[in-house]
């Protein structure tokens, strides 16, 4: 039977929706976590929460836009449980608009976290995969911009998009089995995603749409713990987690 014990998980974006969930997830199928997020209050309860459950948690402070950060998260991982078998990159913003908003600084941030956070992921990963000879790194990514783009998220879906690309060249890449790569990419999710959201009629018909047809985070945590638990001749690619009633 498959299984995620033992495995060491480190998560960004953990103090909340997707990323809280994949944590509690994880843990309890006996995985190690490390939850990285901007919050540190928060992400230390959840951490203390998850080990007053009998799981093993631990937190860091982490800024994906800064390099150093995700080399001290991974640095904080292999320290505390020896090594990282798993990154969840999950942290990701939407301060989404339309074009003719020249909303600059909202594409600069959309760009830092969603891009260049995940890259910051990458490039503090791969070298400790590929010194312990296994690892796999999971991003969370979004349905926007697969079949077509909808108006005022060209930026946030161009930011995605790039994400999954990434993804697809590492894995040609790592075609001899050390580093597996997964791309999760869901729908509408009820998280706290619209807070992202300056402009208040999206914020707010986004907010409806969650309530109206959004899944639970824990959804999308069970599509991580699928494609990670798998034996290593195996690799999941890609996953779409949408709600049925989402065209």
């Amino acid at each position: 039977m498959l299984s995620l014990d033992g495995k060491i998980v480190a998560i960004t974006g953990a103090s909340g929706g997707i990323g809280e969930a994949t944590a509690r997830l994880l843990a309890r199928r006996g995985a190690a976590v490390v939850l990285a997020a901007r919050r540190s209050e928060r992400i230390d309860a959840i951490a203390r929460n998850i080990r007053e459950e009998g799981g093993r948690a631990a937190a860091c402070v982490v800024d994906v836009t800064k390099a150093e950060d995700l080399q001290r998260l991974l640095s904080i991982a292999v320290d505390q449980y020896g090594r990282l078998d798993v990154l969840v990159n999950n942290a990701g913003i939407a301060p989404i608009s339309p074009l003719a908003d020249l909303d600059t600084e909202g594409w600069s941030a959309m760009i830092d976290v969603n891009l260049r956070g995940m890259l910051n992921g990458v490039a503090a990963a791969l070298p400790v995969f590929r010194e312990q000879g296994s690892g796999h790194l999971v991003s969370i990514v979004s349905v926007a911009g697969l079949s077509s783009v909808s108006p005022s998220m060209a930026v946030y879906a161009a930011t995605k998009n790039a994400v999954r690309t990434v993804h697809e060249g590492l894995r040609t890449e790592s075609t001899d089995g050390v580093v597996c790569t997964t791309a999760i990419s869901p729908g509408y999710v009820r998280t706290d995603l619209a807070d992202s959201m300056a402009d208040p009629h999206i914020r707010e018909q986004t907010r409806k749409n969650m309530d109206a047809m959004g899944i639970p985070p824990a959804a999308v945590a069970r599509a991580v713990a699928f494609a990670i638990e798998q034996p290593g001749d195996v690799e999941i690619g890609e996953i779409n987690v949408r709600p049925t009633v989402q065209a």
